[in-house]
């Protein structure tokens, strides 16, 4: 079993294989491995790295971000705080949004011991998310799986001590997932766009898209 400072290292590279460009994390102490590989992930500019002590606030950030166009995670410690990320996780399995959400745990030796905060985090959003238990490092499977998601996957971390790395991570380039085919957008022909065009206002709902926003760009 790799340690919590190797486990943490290749979550996180393994997030960024799956194309996410922002991590959004709620500090605590059993998720400080993850933290600390976020950092240094953000340092080397491989991710953008947002902090939300409330971690029902960093998940609906995080909500946030993916739905106009950022792929994000949002990460939190073990036990209660990862009940306060069930609305965010609800509402993105409803509105069908690919919110990767990672949840630090205890090895599963210390499961079910009576201690204080061993919430069962494993399928705590229901049948709705799907979930992954990870003791080792998320293989190509659960990449896979990850960036071609169509609503939030869950993967829980086993993080056993120590929690904090005994040195600094200097991640290398990371080779993303190729991008799928951008849809080709269609804009109605007869609202004039460009310079020299009347102004114009653009009412779109929640799930209008990309062309929307470009519309309205213009």
């Amino acid at each position: 079993m790799p340690t919590a400072t190797e486990l943490a290292r290749a979550v996180v590279t393994a997030l960024l294989e799956a194309r996410v460009t922002d991590i959004v994390i709620a500090p605590g102490s059993r998720n400080a491995p993850l933290s600390f590989a976020v950092l240094d992930a953000s340092r080397a500019g491989l991710v953008r790295l947002h902090t939300r002590i409330d971690e029902r606030s960093a998940g609906f950030f995080a909500l946030g971000l993916t739905k106009v166009g950022s792929r994000a995670a949002v990460m939190c410690t073990s036990g209660t705080a990862v009940a306060n990320l069930h609305p965010s996780v609800l509402e993105a399995a409803h509105a069908g949004v690919p919110l990767a959400v990672v949840t630090a745990d205890r090895p599963a030796r210390l499961r079910e011991t009576g201690a204080n905060q061993v919430t069962d985090q494993v399928g705590i959003f229901g049948l709705l998310v799907a979930t992954r238990d990870l003791a080792d490092a998320p293989d190509e499977n659960d990449i896979a799986a990850l960036d071609s998601a169509r609503g939030p996957v869950h993967w829980n971390i086993q993080l056993d001590d120590p929690l904090t790395p005994p040195d600094r991570w200097q991640p290398g380039t990371i080779e993303a997932r190729p991008a799928p085919p951008r849809p080709e957008l269609m804009i109605h022909e007869s609202i004039p766009t460009g310079p020299g065009t009347p102004r114009t206002v653009v009412v779109a709902g929640d799930d209008a898209g990309p062309p929307s926003r470009i519309l309205a760009q213009d």
